[in-house]
């Protein structure tokens, strides 16, 4: 019996001995009738992620040859993540061992060099790296994209910034990573999607010793949201780092993405300790599923033979993924004789499903991944706060049960840095050490809008400046209605009001007063009234007397006692006259008084562009520009003015047929100008509320809702009427001839001839009547 087991254990060895070398690409099974060939792969292994699919690519081979009976020499080469060390492997896994086919490697720039070789050569390429463009598979006719796109991590990120409210995110990314460039641009498109953007981009290089530098930068922003796309070197090097410098507590938020986010269970005690409160979107992996609960156990017992000094054995999606593209090329080697040709016809051709979910490829790519996992470091590990899906949200569960929803308070509780449980604002206000820095423009063109003071010393020199007007009482006024202190300084700027914003963008300025329209930023234009004084009295009188005539004329004939029938006809007659007298009047009336005076010369921009008039605008303004550029207004048609004592005169002198102002500076010269001038035509929402702020601020929420409680509780429009209550109306009276209502009008002569007219033939026929009656009546006698 002894003998027997021990014959037993040593045909075991050798068949073990056997498989193994095998697999190492060592032993001639040449004149094996179900040998396939030998597979090259080329891997990291100094890296976990290359150690994870070493022992996940020996796996598949292994389980292919128990399903198949087909056996397959696995050759591994290590690139120890340099490019050009791939490229060598390649070509001797071509050259010397004669391979069909190549897996991975899992770096863009060591697949950029393996793709080439491999499409010299025929030899069809299976990327593990991330998701390769379109034109490389162009490009390269071999590579196949075995590992699916994780693009779609970055609507996650999105849609959990929309959720809680933030504006504003730091993106940090490997400054070498040449993938960075798709992912960063992913996520700023979902970003602007839910009203959020990117501030600021920090590239980090692969030195850490010179991270100091980018990371104090990091600590005095304002913005506490980072989003971390790094490799899982660097990221915990980051973490560690972040930590010492007192950068992962409370109102910090840190967002994390794959591959980092799919290999936290692989860090050790130390390294979890100093990302405790993070937030992780990963790679979904069906665990449930009873195929990769097999496949778990056997990888975790193998890999903790394989790599004793890894703390952690759990397989991650880059152990599933590297699982499947072994399987999926060692099936489509699994006929003999076949060309190269063939194999990677027979790989693009795959259908099933693996570990890490549907192996299918479409133009050389395999199927996108669509779901992630949501995690939260805390403790010794994370915890699974839910799922997000492409198209459908937040869920806590996958599958046919699983309720989706575009909120996340149906997940699970998140735990920030600091051991918080409530949502971090995302970003610090300004402090009394280091305040708000308002720009404020000098050269606004009404003083009641805005005016700034310069205070001098005996010598001229320019000590203090004090800033006055409708918008710093609003300004004010809104601060005063923020749930918390917001200190900030005014700082004159004597340039225009673009140039004021472009200080802005250069992030001199943090924010500025005076710069865009009040009221949305509403843009109109002053149209002069025609020259129609108000009636006078000696007008009023006739027009009076008219009236008077007409009505008592109409209403005091009464056919009833007239006794004549010619006098019925002649009422009957003047009757309608008086009608058609006093429709006409009527109508003419209400066009004089009304029309005349209220309308203006030009109710259009159309009408204003057809005619190439002149129009102004304020010198300082962004309006000139709009006016060009929206508008469409020929720059030699626009005059700008530099103070608005000068709008008046322009219009009177005809040098202008209209102005454009913001709403504010209308009311201001309004107010001065009471009787020649008016609004008119469509208004134009360009901008804000006077007020301008960085793209995307973190104050932008707090600072609307405060400017709509100044605006419900009235005290907007008090303002307002405090500022046009001082001013007095100037208007001077026109000099024109009043309009006339009399005789003059040839219209009215039509229908007096018509009149006059008719009674003489109303006299001449009573004539001719009575002769032939008293002819009658002689003829009778006779």
């Amino acid at each position: 019996m002894d003998k027997f087991t021990a014959l037993l254990s040593l045909i075991a060895f050798v068949l073990v001995f056997k498989q193994r070398l095998r697999v190492n690409g060592i032993t001639d099974t040449t004149k094996d009738d179900h040998f396939m060939g030998i597979l090259g792969a080329i891997v990291d292994t100094s890296s976990r992620i290359g150690k994870e699919e070493s022992v996940a690519m020996q796996m598949a081979v292994e389980d292919f040859f128990k399903k198949s009976n087909h056996s397959l020499v696995l050759n591994i080469r290590n690139s120890k993540g340099e490019p050009w060390q791939a490229a060598l492997a390649a070509r001797d896994l071509i050259d010397t061992h004669q391979v069909p086919a190549i897996l991975g490697p899992q770096t863009w720039e060591e697949v950029s060099l393996v793709a080439e070789i491999g499409t010299q050569s025929h030899i069809p390429i299976v990327s593990l790296a991330d998701a390769t463009s379109k034109w490389e598979t162009e490009l390269w006719t071999f590579l196949v994209q075995a590992s699916p796109n994780q693009l779609k991590q970055m609507e996650a990120i999105a849609a959990m910034i929309q959720f809680w409210e933030w504006h504003q995110v730091t993106i940090i990314y490997e400054e070498k990573d040449f993938s960075a460039t798709a992912v960063i641009s992913y996520l700023s498109n979902a970003l602007k999607e839910v009203g959020a953007e990117i501030s600021h981009y920090v590239a980090l290089p692969s030195l850490a010793s010179s991270w100091s530098e980018h990371l104090e930068g990091l600590k005095i922003s304002q913005n506490r949201v980072f989003v971390v796309h790094l490799s899982l070197p660097l990221a915990i090097g980051l973490f560690e780092k972040a930590k010492r410098m007192k950068m992962m507590e409370k109102d910090c938020v840190w967002l994390i993405t794959d591959p980092f986010a799919s290999l936290v269970l692989s860090l050790n005690a130390s390294t979890i300790s100093s990302m405790q409160g993070i937030v992780g979107v990963k790679s979904y992996i069906p665990k449930n599923e009873p195929h990769f609960r097999d496949f778990h156990d056997k990888f975790c017992q193998r890999f903790s033979l394989e790599y004793p000094e890894e703390d952690n054995h759990e397989p991650s999606i880059f152990a599933a993924q590297a699982y499947d593209a072994a399987w999926t090329v060692a099936f489509a080697m699994r006929e003999k004789k076949q060309g190269r040709q063939q194999i990677l016809s027979n790989i693009l051709q795959s259908d099933f499903h693996g570990l890490s979910g549907k192996v299918q490829f479409t133009d050389q790519t395999i199927s996108p991944a669509h779901t992630f996992q949501i995690i939260n470091v805390m403790g010794e590990s994370y915890i699974e706060l839910g799922f997000w899906s492409d198209g459908l949200g937040f869920s806590q569960s996958i599958g046919e049960s699983a309720i989706f929803s575009s909120s996340m308070n149906g997940l699970g509780q998140v735990f920030w840095p600091g051991r918080a449980r409530d949502t971090p604002k995302g970003w610090s206000p300004p402090t009394s050490a280091n305040p708000l820095k308002i720009g404020v423009p000098t050269r606004a063109t009404f003083k009641q809008y805005l005016k700034v003071e310069v205070q001098q010393d005996y010598l001229g020199n320019n000590i203090s400046f004090s800033y006055k007007g409708l918008a710093i009482d609003l300004f004010t006024a809104t601060l005063q209605e923020l749930p918390f202190d917001l200190p900030y300084k005014f700082l004159p700027f004597n340039g225009t009001f673009d140039a004021l914003v472009e200080q802005i963008h250069l992030k001199k300025f943090d924010a500025a007063v005076g710069v865009t329209s009040i009221y949305n930023g509403f843009v109109i234009w002053l149209i002069e009234r025609n020259d129609c004084p108000e009636l006078k009295g000696s007008i009023s009188k006739q027009i009076g007397t008219m009236i008077w005539l007409a009505f008592s004329t109409l209403f005091s004939l009464n056919g009833n006692k007239l006794s004549s029938n010619l006098s019925r006809i002649t009422m009957v007659v003047w009757l309608f006259m008086a009608l058609v007298i006093t429709q006409t009047y009527t109508a003419n009336l209400a066009s004089l008084l009304t029309v005349s005076q209220l309308e203006p010369t030009v109710v259009d921009v159309a009408s204003l562009q057809n005619s190439n008039a002149m129009v102004g605008c304020s010198g300082v303004s962004y309006i000139w520009k709009y006016l060009q550029e929206v508008l469409h207004f020929h720059p030699n048609n626009i005059k700008n003015f530099s103070s608005g004592d000068q709008y008046a005169p322009a219009f009177r002198s005809k040098e202008i047929a209209a102005i454009f102002l913001d709403c504010a500076l209308a009311k201001v010269f309004l107010a001065e100008n009471c009787k020649s001038f008016t609004m008119t035509g469509p208004t134009y929402k360009n901008g804000g509320f006077g007020f301008a702020f960085p793209r995307g601020s973190q104050l932008l929420p707090s600072v609307s809702q405060a400017m709509l409680k100044v605006s419900e509780s009235g005290k907007l429009q008090d303002l307002e009427n405090v500022m046009l209550a001082s001013e007095k109306c100037t208007d001077i009276e026109p000099d024109d001839e009043p309009l006339s209502l009399g005789l003059s009008r040839s219209y009215f002569w039509v229908l007096f001839v018509f009149r006059e007219a008719h009674l003489q033939w109303l006299l001449r026929s009573t004539l001719f009547v009575l002769a032939f009656l008293c002819l009658n009546i002689k003829l009778s006698g006779s």
